[in-house]
């Protein structure tokens, strides 16, 4: 069988399992998933988060307070509510 015939299997009993065969799949390659998930090994990522620092730096871009950012954040929860 081609790994493209196993890939197709694969995700055909993975859209049809139920919830505790899905977890039991997830866990035998969760750490792999982390390892991907890693945004610090994303080249653009790592670029647009030294943009920012520069531009916050510089004075060129205002940041905004903990408190506020917080506050902003918790409101828009209570709305999705």
């Amino acid at each position: 069988m081609t790994t493209e015939a196993i890939r197709e299997k694969l995700h055909d009993l993975i859209d049809s399992a139920d919830d505790k065969h899905v977890k039991a799949v997830y866990s035998i390659f969760e750490d792999e998933i982390a390892e991907k998930d890693d945004p610090w090994e994303d080249e653009a990522f790592v670029n647009e988060i030294d943009q920012r620092i520069k531009d916050f730096e510089s004075g060129r871009v205002k940041g905004i307070p903990w408190e506020e950012v917080k506050l902003k954040a918790e409101n828009r929860l209570k709305a999705k509510e």
